[in-house]
């Protein structure tokens, strides 16, 4: 009978920092076998009340193999379950049977438990004899690889029979006249062919720990399957070439290194990374480059869009492995009333976010601002001198962030505890000395994205509206501010905030400017910016990103107007339906001293 779990305080507020010592990320992966057995323990339950929900397969076969494997190498099973890949198809299978999800027909889902007995089977050199689902004749092996069977290709999904003897596997379509044959090899050692395709490995160093790169596992996605998309022998290369700078980046994993590595807030052993998945797919809105992503139910696995160089990809896996820190720490403890309402300013997002995502966001970018400050200075790491801007942008956007959690959040007592330290981590960086002109570039850019955010998302309600609009016609008092009321959902458009890239690098600015104006503004030439915004209005009236363009250079030549950029959506309001010749008597009087903040 096992007893209650209890994380000391201490490994719990070093997680809160942000960081956490190599005991405490332990005692959370403590906590994620106890819920993968839960999880897997309902599964069980819900196959024994209705067995056709395995198909073809049988569950007495399925358990009886996994038993025989365990008995014969103790902790193998375990391991697997503690994967990535078992604990993504775990979450997803049970979504399926809550009706939360959707997928192939649910005895493929189901059915994948074959599959996880068949990989112990051959990692303890056991025997098993079991039907697996095949996907247009390829058999998924969660964490060895993918076997397809020879011959005409099976078309969408059919059982299979597999038989384990020795380390050794013989997979025989389960229906006549398909044309497929059987199949024989041993995944532990066969070399990649057409017909088996082995997991990609990324060494964290010769002889030492590695990391899946997953181009193949159905269930690697965040949450529905996919279809495997093998990586190119060129786009290999590029990925173990990247992996190995970011390792380089993040420091040895033991012995000597010419950087030493803590458990701070941006301090990240690779090998607790245990998969990587490059990104399976296109945006509709966009390029995937710098995009990332993970989930709570596998634990250290990450998707990532092949970044342009090691530290780009170094500073992914940091950011990925903080969202699983706090994934699993809120498998342990509740942190918030999960409200999940979104309204709220994210500066890292182009669009509102709830609460739960706020705290997400803000445990995240602590890793990162945490990142780039151990680097300030590290021109091996950053030739070219951006770790100040992006730390001094970071802990900035982080503080914003912490600031609506602790006001807005019906935080429980460990969320209070997680907040406060995380606002403490952060407020001892505020008062570190980074350089001036980094900082001010990032105020700058926070500024903007703010300012042009509330544009896109917020409106005056419509007596305050109609107030303003009087004020500024025929000098009516000022309504007072009141809350402002959130753009529906179907009127919002997706946009990127082009001049914090600007903002990042300034050299690079006339290639990546798509407007003179921002270019103008970023270099500092604000009196030629505004006017660019202005003239800009003409051919696109109505656009956020001229008008928050213009009232940052606008504040820029007036910093006693900067309480302008506080409820940039009251002067949209005042100068609605109005030419530009109106903006600067706008801007005086709703930045007059007297105006209510």
């Amino acid at each position: 009978m096992h007893g209650p779990m209890r994380m000391p305080g201490h490994w719990f507020d070093e997680l809160a920092s942000g960081g956490g010592s190599v005991a405490a990320v332990g005692f959370l992966m403590k906590g994620e076998r106890a819920r993968r057995l839960v999880l897997l323990r309902e599964l069980l339950d819900r196959l024994e009340e209705r067995p056709a929900l395995l198909g073809p397969a049988d569950l007495g076969s399925i358990w009886r193999a996994v038993e025989r494997a365990e008995a014969r190498k103790l902790g193998c099973v375990e391991e697997l379950l503690l994967s990535p890949q078992v604990g993504s198809w775990l979450a997803h299978t049970l979504r399926r049977l809550h009706g939360t999800s959707a997928g192939p027909p649910l005895w493929v889902d189901t059915g994948h438990l074959a599959g996880v007995a068949v990989v112990a089977a051959l990692r303890a050199g056991t025997a098993a004899e079991l039907v697996v689902p095949a996907r247009e004749g390829a058999v998924a092996l969660p964490t060895l690889g993918l076997a397809r069977l020879p011959g005409i290709p099976l078309l969408g999904f059919q059982p299979v029979h597999a038989r384990v003897r020795e380390g050794e596997l013989l997979l025989l379509p389960a229906g006549r006249g398909t044309g497929a044959t059987a199949l024989t090899l041993r995944p532990l050692t066969a070399p990649p062919s057409a017909l088996w395709w082995p997991t990609h490995r990324l060494p964290v160093r010769p002889g030492g720990p590695e990391v899946a790169l997953d181009d193949i596992d159905p269930y690697r996605d965040l949450d529905r399957p996919i279809p495997p998309r093998r990586l190119t022998p060129r786009e290999l290369g590029t990925w173990h070439s990247l992996f190995t700078e970011a390792v380089a980046l993040l420091g040895p994993a033991s012995g000597p290194g010419p950087r030493s590595r803590g458990t701070g807030p941006g301090a990240l052993r690779p090998e607790e990374v245990r998969r990587i998945v490059p990104w399976p797919g296109r945006l509709p809105n966009g390029p995937v480059e710098g995009l990332s992503a993970s989930t709570a139910d596998a634990f250290g696995s990450m998707v990532v869009a092949e970044p342009p160089n090691g530290a780009a990809l170094a500073e992914s896996m940091v950011h990925e492995f903080q969202h699983s820190k706090l994934g699993a720490l809120l498998h342990l403890f509740a942190m918030l009333d999960d409200d999940r309402t979104e309204e709220h300013y994210a500066p890292w997002r182009p669009d509102p976010r709830h609460l739960p995502g706020l705290l997400h966001g803000a445990y995240a970018f602590v890793g990162v601002a945490g990142f780039w400050r151990d680097r300030i200075g590290d021109r091996a790491a950053d030739p070219l001198d951006l770790a100040p801007f992006r730390f001094a942008l970071r802990r900035l956007q982080t503080r914003t962030v912490l600031r609506t959690l602790a006001t807005r959040a019906a935080l429980t007592g460990p969320g209070r505890r997680l907040v406060a330290g995380l606002t403490r981590t952060v407020d001892g960086w505020l008062r570190e000395p980074v350089d001036g002109r980094a900082v001010a570039r990032a105020r700058a850019a926070a500024a903007g994205h703010r300012a042009e955010w509330r544009l896109r998302h917020l409106r005056c309600g419509d007596e305050e509206r109609a107030g303003l609009a009087a004020a500024l016609r025929s000098g009516a008092p000022l309504p007072p501010a009141r809350p402002p009321r959130l753009v529906p959902a179907q009127e919002r458009t997706h946009w990127q905030d082009v001049r914090g890239a600007l903002y990042l690098r300034p050299d690079l600015a006339p290639d990546l400017a798509p407007l003179r104006a921002d270019l103008l503004l970023v270099r500092g030439e604000a009196a030629s910016a505004r006017e660019e915004y202005r003239e800009g209005w003409a051919d696109a009236p109505g656009d956020p990103h001229l008008l928050a363009g213009w009232l940052l250079a606008h504040t820029a030549l007036h910093p006693g107007h900067r309480r302008l950029l506080a409820r940039p959506e009251r002067f949209a309001a005042a100068v609605a339906g109005e030419g530009p010749a109106v903006w600067e008597r706008a801007a005086r009087l709703l930045a007059s001293p007297e105006t209510p903040a």
